[in-house]
């Protein structure tokens, strides 16, 4: 067995170590070893983490990504235009799965990391420490408000069904109390399991909301307005070649794509809890297959047959509100199950924070272990609960937090990724070269979302507060139906 291996073994179950970056270089095969030890030392514990199957990490990343946000791309498109749309559509999914590749990569050559607030201590070995931190904050805050806006979502859907029959922050309550029920199972081969019951109804909402869009007679109505108040539906080719959106709403569109397809700030914590994490990349390959397809399905068929009538979600734009509200009902399943795998790496970032590894309570049904679970996924959904009661504007206020954190989480991060993993050799062959070349555009687009990213979100929120502006904990209704 090789030093470098001796060495990994070691430490890779002491939390104070991982405050100490590991320099040994392991190979595939050192990698691999430290990870099949790490399975086999659970053999007998009788709550097993590292047990997923390559196919059911796809069904979690299916689970993450099939979701109401795919709705949004139309909204997008009836901005941008064709061109324009479907070029930002096709380069962010790329840099998404090539990103995602570097990733799983890193996390094989440090098998000690479990969440990416590890890989942000293994990325900045100057400041281990203070970058764990830094990464913490950033992640619990991503996640929170992403479980804050779920329980938003929750309550519009339930509003939209009932025909706000009730105070909204009672539908949001009750989405916070279903939220915490769902997610009590602390592994994530459990929550695989949901991942198939979400992606089925949100393929059954898209596929009612596409149907409905292509058989109506027109679109009931839009941001534009209510049809026909801005001409028949039209589409357009994209910038020059059509209406300029402006900066703010043109990158705010761009901001829209480029979201829908960053979510790898939870993909170390998949990777962690995999039997075999050298499959990862068929997980990966599984995703982003159904990602070019069903997302490209949805934006050209929606923008084809709204124009700029596209609302976003999609279904806002139906004409017959019966169909509308079974498409809307359909996605309600997700909205929870999204949640629920948030929450849980959110829990188990906390959990492992709070208790050592070796602890008994992370691998035995205990009184202390599952009294601290159900206390932070309750403090977890309790806070998305206070923030969707509280923020208003809780979509403009996530578009904020994404451009400040999955900058890091999606672009940042793995362009300082690649440069450890190749360091010495980043201009070794003409591929090589090229690849450095990439991840530096990489690195510099992470930048500029940080920057103007930020300015288009905070100037949405901005005009948000320029007009009426619903009171905290308010009855007042957030139904999609007009």
């Amino acid at each position: 067995m090789s030093l470098a291996l001796n060495k990994y073994l070691d430490v890779v179950d002491d939390d104070k170590a991982r405050d100490t970056v590991l320099e040994a270089d392991l190979s595939d095969e050192d990698a691999s070893e430290v990870f099949a030890a790490l399975a086999k030392e659970e053999e007998g514990h009788t709550i097993k983490y590292r047990v997923l199957s390559w196919q059911k990490v796809a069904l979690l990343l299916f689970g993450e990504y099939v979701c109401l946000a795919m709705l949004a791309l139309s909204w997008s498109f009836s901005v941008l235009g064709w061109g324009v749309a479907l070029a930002v559509h096709f380069g962010a999914g790329l840099i998404a799965w090539y990103t995602s590749y570097v990733l799983w990569k890193f996390c094989m050559k440090h098998p000690h990391i479990r969440d990416v607030c590890d890989v942000a201590a293994q990325l900045f070995p100057f400041a281990p420490r203070l970058a764990r931190e830094m990464a913490s904050i950033m992640f619990l805050l991503n996640v929170i408000l992403g479980v804050g806006f779920h329980v938003l979502t929750g309550a519009k859907i339930f509003n939209t069904l009932s025909n706000s029959s009730q105070c909204t922050v009672v539908f949001q309550a009750i989405t916070a109390i279903i939220g915490i029920v769902i997610s009590l199972p602390r592994t994530l081969n459990h929550v695989s399991y949901m991942s198939i019951v979400s992606v089925f109804f949100m393929a059954a909402s898209v596929l009612v909301t596409l149907v409905c869009c292509g058989i109506q007679a027109h679109p009931g109505a839009g941001y534009v307005g209510v049809y026909p108040a801005a001409g028949d539906v039209k589409t357009f080719g994209g910038w020059p070649f059509g209406v300029n959106p402006g900066f703010i709403n043109g990158f705010n569109a761009v901001l829209n794509i480029v979201f829908l397809w960053v979510g790898q700030i939870v993909y170390p914590s998949f990777i962690a809890e995999m039997k075999r994490p050298a499959d990862f990349p068929k997980a990966l390959a599984a995703l982003t297959a159904m990602e070019f397809s069903l997302f490209t399905a949805i934006a050209v068929v929606g923008y084809y047959y709204l124009g700029q009538y596209a609302e976003a979600p999609l279904m806002g734009s139906l004409l017959d509100i019966k169909w509308l509200k079974v498409a809307y009902g359909f996605a309600i399943v997700p909205t929870f199950v999204i949640g629920t795998i948030y929450c849980n790496v959110a829990c188990k970032t906390l959990f492992h924070r709070l208790l050592p590894a070796d602890s008994r309570h992370n691998h035995k049904h205990t009184v202390v272990g599952w009294s601290l679970w159900v206390g932070l996924l309750t403090l977890i959904w309790g806070l998305g609960f206070v923030l969707a009661a509280t923020i208003p504007s809780m979509g403009d206020f996530l578009s904020a937090m994404a451009a400040m954190f999955d900058s890091f989480f999606g672009y940042i991060y793995w362009a300082v990724a690649y440069w450890w993993l190749y360091r010495g050799k980043l201009f070794s062959s003409v591929p090589r070269a090229l690849q450095t070349v990439l991840n530096l555009a990489i690195f510099a687009f992470g930048l500029f979302m940080l920057g103007p990213g930020l300015y288009t979100s905070i100037s949405a929120i901005v005009a948000d507060y320029s007009g009426d502006v619903a009171r905290p904990f308010s009855c007042t209704t957030n139904s999609i139906i007009a």
